[in-house]
């Protein structure tokens, strides 16, 4: 069974908003406390990330790039019924074989080539030992992680947030949209300008980061979507900046 993450709503900060990130000013934004409280009574805990074992929350991880998670769980299923869900396994299997079990994922062809990578790059780096590979310093992992064929920023603080229970904040599409909706980032903002602002803005806690990154994805599919968004029905509503109509 997954593990599950049991928190309670509210926690408290001494660090305020980067003012960079607020268009009205730090002092005239909702803290990122308000947002975790309101998300957290609405929704309650997401016992997120599913997995049984690490390497398999790796491994989707890896699949969920570009599709939905529901593709993925049929690809984690047929490597699951061929006993395919550890990294030695990966690294034996034939390409082609590998390719068409996570067919469902999509981009089956680069995921299979990137999952390759992956364990090839554990069993160089650590013996095929995730304890070890994780026993590694966050900064310096997650450097090494990035220069893995086909692990990107996202997919890197996946791993370490999730299988890993590395202090990170994992950013994503929902995140951005969510934090430009709300006139807390723009376009300019990379990747880790958004995941240095929730990581300064925080309690450096990682069931806080597990949870509250969950709830922004819950947040995102239901309400916050790319098209046609239902604000007026969004727990988040109240802190939409008045008169700014939501991005189409």
């Amino acid at each position: 069974m997954p593990a599950r993450v049991h928190l309670q709503p509210s926690f408290s900060t001494s660090n305020p908003i980067p003012r960079e990130f607020s268009l009205g000013g730090a002092n005239a934004s909702p803290k990122l406390s308000d947002y975790y409280d309101t998300l957290f009574a609405a929704f309650g805990p997401q016992y997120w990330w599913p997995g049984r074992t690490p390497f398999e929350i790796i491994v989707g991880a890896i699949l969920t790039q570009n599709t939905s998670w529901s593709n993925v769980e049929l690809a984690i299923q047929n490597l699951r019924r061929k006993k395919l869900l550890t990294p030695g396994a990966i690294e034996a299997v034939s390409f082609g074989r590998l390719a068409a079990l996570i067919r469902s994922s999509g981009y089956f062809r680069q995921k299979a080539k990137k999952l390759k990578a992956f364990v090839r790059f554990l069993r160089a780096e650590y013996q095929g030992s995730l304890a070890k590979m994780f026993r590694t310093p966050t900064r310096a992992l997650r450097d090494q992680l990035l220069g893995v064929h086909g692990i990107g920023p996202e997919t890197a603080d996946s791993i370490l947030l999730y299988a890993g229970r590395h202090l990170v904040f994992v950013v994503d599409a929902y995140t951005r949209r969510i934090l430009e909706r709300h006139q807390l980032a723009g376009p300019k903002h990379s990747y880790e300008d958004v995941r240095l602002f929730f990581e300064r803005s925080l309690p450096p806690d990682v069931p806080l980061y597990n949870e509250f990154h969950a709830l922004i994805v819950q947040t995102g599919k239901d309400y916050c979507r790319k098209r046609n968004p239902r604000c007026d029905q969004c727990p988040l509503q109240d802190f939409l900046p008045e008169r700014t109509p939501p991005a189409s």
